[in-house]
């Protein structure tokens, strides 16, 4: 109880002198292996461990924030917002080119990616002004990330502190709400929730779909896509972040030609994965479907031994199937378009 009083009454204090302990600015960072090659830094992805008590303040902050940011984004984003779930995004996607499709309209699509999140905040405070988050917030957000200090830990030891210059923690629980509030400023000056493009779907306008850091532009012909893509890549760039070109593909339903940005080529392809699923050119889910239908049926194969067992009751085995199999096959089918014969 009395430790309890003492953590309220410090966290009350520091909320009020919006100053933050050193020990709480302070971060461990792990690397764990990602991808390919080990000797490579980019292969990894950098945990930061954070102290208890910091997070648990860190938690009060983001509730506080998190009352703002949920006014100020549009229901098109639905990464790190509670209550938003991915086929919210998907499903606008494939009814989209199915619908270009019957009426022989070519849509565009394009796919985008930021670099990640420590290599572009550089924390400019005036965004989050503009967006109305309240100056005690972000005077608070501010001296936290000043004076930051971390140390790196391997398996062959751990490294002296150092002082962090630019960029978040991976790992903290602010980042999410911030690269929202970044994102949204970025779309605003863009001024694309204002421009009459992109493609209509139930009597509404949609030319960007954005769930966390991979948003989709869309647009009814490849003039206008390549015009949405160069304001978001111009106000992005304003703001310190940079479009990872390699990242960037572009989709369309009929004929469409390679561009040139920045002298790197961006791809164009047939299909890309988004979240999860298979988004095609034509719309067509067949594809989707199958993989699905094949993933539930390598999920049940795994539980051959169980299902078969006869000291299971058959209650518990349906529970399991319910558990491990419902999921995989069902994922995202609320952006599926059946045909008769699938149905």
């Amino acid at each position: 109880m009395h430790l309890t009083l003492f953590f309220i009454t410090f966290y009350y204090i520091t909320i009020m002198l919006l100053q933050w302990p050193q020990d709480w600015k302070r971060s461990v960072f792990i690397p764990i292996p990602k991808k390919g090659n080990a000797k490579e830094c980019s292969n990894y992805h950098t945990i930061a461990l954070i102290s208890h008590a910091s997070k648990v303040m860190l938690k009060i902050l983001q509730a506080r924030l998190q009352q703002y940011v949920n006014c100020e984004l549009p229901d098109v984003q639905v990464g790190f917002r509670k209550g938003r779930e991915e086929p919210e995004i998907k499903l606008p996607t494939p009814i989209g080119s199915s619908k270009e499709q019957e009426s022989s309209r070519k849509t565009s699509a394009s796919l985008t990616t930021p670099k990640p999140l420590t290599m572009w905040i550089t924390t400019n405070w005036k965004i989050l002004k503009e967006i109305g988050i309240p100056d005690h917030l972000t005077c608070l957000l501010r001296n936290l990330y000043a004076g930051q200090e971390a140390t790196v830990r391997t398996g062959h030891g751990t490294t002296d502190w150092f002082q962090i210059g630019k960029g978040v923690r991976q790992g903290c629980i602010l980042p999410p709400c911030l690269f929202n509030l970044y994102a949204e400023y970025i779309i605003r000056n863009a001024r694309l929730d204002e421009a009459q493009g992109g493609i209509k779907i139930a009597r509404r306008n949609i030319n960007n779909l954005r769930y966390k850091n991979d948003p989709t532009l869309m647009a009814e012909s490849e003039e206008e896509l390549k015009s949405f893509l160069m304001k978001v890549k111009e106000e992005s760039e304003k703001v310190g972040l940079k479009l990872n070109i390699q990242k960037t593909k572009s989709m369309a339903s009929g004929p469409i030609t390679s561009w040139q940005i920045d002298g790197e080529t961006m791809e164009t392809v047939a299909d890309f994965i988004f979240l999860g699923s298979k988004i095609t050119a034509d719309g067509d889910c067949s594809h989707e479907i199958k993989s699905h239908l094949l993933l539930g049926r390598k999920a049940i194969t795994n539980l051959d031994s169980i299902l078969k067992s006869r000291d299971i009751a058959l209650p518990t085995k349906v529970r399991l199937v319910k558990a491990r199999v419902f999921p995989v096959v069902m994922y995202g089918c609320e952006s599926w378009i059946m045909k008769k014969a699938e149905c």
